[in-house]
């Protein structure tokens, strides 16, 4: 349904929508009035007078149709087409895209049979479904399709990625040390920090490198780094918690010159934002579907055939699928989706990008316009277009939480958030233990939309003013003092 407004003001509702009525006065404040039994009233094309009348509080500024009137009817319109709670942790994971659930459907029911099944023809249908996946896939970050590995997800194409080559190019027998260096950074995810841990235990040597308060690993720090044993080099290519994003190309050029393979976490970054393999000097890249608005369960690893050719020692054995790089029976229809919403990402990326650029800055901005003590994480400006890190002075990040339940938001990774410690991300960038507790992850995706912002930024400042009025630190801060400086006593 189309409402009209004052002076041509217009907005589509759903009419689930209206089962309220509603109270706006001309300061933009919304109260509850009315159950829906006269809603009817209101679908005549002078709505607003109906709906004020109604509440027996009429409004000249708004019943004159003046521009007195539109704060209101603004208010108004962000309430009915925001759909409570909204979503904004699309970096944990995304709605799968409705056209891509329309391109698995027939892989559940008519195309069903096993894509290794090559003496059949429902095998053959469910290959060609895989094999049209595979070049999509491959399209979106410059490579060919037979450089695509199928996978369960990230987690387990940066365990192929990272053990594979390290077990494969190793100095040394196993069960001795010295079988090889290899680089990567602290604030990684775990996926990459858990193996190169348990790499470390099987007798390779691994350097953790600090980025600094931006966040960004650069060339300069890589090659420092680099030993005549070195390896493998695993970075990011975007941070999952903070956005920001390192020079891959210049990294993936320094681990050519010395001859290691460079593998790099790709998750945040495909789909988001262009790729070329070939041109940014990668061997290894891991991404998943279920960023990009593919189904759950899928992921990929780009493994590099020529110039030069990567190897690796596979981590599942039994069938020899996936070239022997990944024995198991492929999801069929998993795989399919993933395909398509690649095939998405790159005709839509651009336009998306710039969209939800735009809503981050706003966020950004009109959250530190309205509050002091406000902080985004890392990088200025080298950081994705939809996903920010603020961290919130003398507010404690489990008590914003709470206060802003109606948005879904993360205090960190979604990998760690079960642990009530600070993110680990922010205290690699030198964030003290308040701040790092203090953060909220907002990520935007395909459907937010700019009345949502609205909303997250009016929930998210009232929730922290309130907090802060409960703070003796933020009275202190208030008058003055560095608390950074108070020597408390112990007990």
């Amino acid at each position: 349904m189309v409402i009209l407004g004052p002076d041509g003001w217009s907005c589509r509702v759903h009419p689930a929508r209206l089962r309220l009525i509603l109270n706006a006065d001309v300061s933009g404040r919304l109260h509850v009035s009315r159950a829906a039994q006269r809603i009817d009233r209101c679908r005549e094309p002078h709505w607003w007078l109906t709906l004020f009348c109604l509440l027996g509080q009429p409004n000249r500024a708004i019943l004159n149709g003046s521009n007195r009137g539109r704060p209101a009817f603004l208010a108004l319109r962000s309430f009915l087409t925001v759909n409570l709670p909204i979503y904004m942790d699309n970096a944990s994971t995304t709605r799968t895209d409705p056209r891509v659930v329309e391109a698995m459907l027939p892989y559940f029911t008519e195309i069903y049979g096993n894509s290794a099944s090559r003496n059949h023809a429902f095998g053959w249908a469910a290959e060609a479904g895989v094999d049209r996946a595979r070049e999509q896939a491959a399209s979106l970050i410059g490579a060919g399709p037979k450089e695509i590995v199928w996978t369960s997800g990230s987690t387990e194409s940066n365990n192929l990625a990272i053990k594979g080559a390290a077990q494969m190019y190793a100095k040394a027998p196993v069960g001795e040390k010295g079988r090889g260096h290899i680089i990567t950074c602290i604030i990684e995810h775990k996926a990459v920090l858990d193996p190169c841990k348990r790499l470390e235990r099987d007798g390779f040597d691994v350097t953790y490198l600090e980025p600094g308060s931006n966040g960004i690993v650069t060339a300069d720090l890589v090659r420092a780094a680099m030993r005549d044993d070195t390896i493998l080099v695993t970075i990011m290519w975007a941070n999952n918690e903070i956005g920001t994003i390192n020079d891959i190309r210049s990294i993936g050029a320094v681990c050519r010159e010395h001859g290691a393979v460079f593998h790099t976490d790709a998750t945040q970054w495909v789909g988001k934002m262009p790729t070329d393999v070939e041109r940014d000097n990668v061997d290894l890249m891991s991404w998943s579907s279920h960023k990009i608005y593919g189904p759950g369960g899928v992921g990929a690893l780009y493994v590099r055939r020529r110039r030069p050719r990567v190897r690796l020692q596979a981590q599942l054995d039994g069938g020899g699928h996936e070239r022997g790089m990944r024995s198991g029976t492929l999801n069929v229809p998993g795989i399919v989706g993933f395909g398509a919403a690649c095939e998405i990402c790159e005709n839509e990326m651009e336009s998306e990008g710039e969209r939800l650029l735009a809503l981050r800055l706003k966020m950004e901005n009109e959250l530190k316009g309205l509050m002091d003590v406000v902080e985004v994480n890392g990088h200025a400006e080298q950081r994705l277009p939809h996903l920010t890190n603020i961290s919130f002075g003398f507010v404690e990040g489990e008590s914003l939480m709470m206060g802003i339940k109606d948005i879904a938001c993360s205090s960190g990774s979604a990998c760690t958030s079960a642990s009530l410690e600070p993110s680990y991300v922010l205290k690699g960038l030198g964030l003290g233990d308040e701040l790092a507790h203090s953060s909220l992850r907002l990520s935007l995706g395909r459907w937010s939309t700019e009345e949502e912002v609205d909303f997250a930024i009016k929930s998210i400042h009232e929730a922290v003013e309130h907090l802060r009025v409960l703070s003796p630190l933020y009275d202190l801060h208030n008058e003055g003092i560095d608390i950074t400086k108070i020597v408390w006593q112990s007990h």
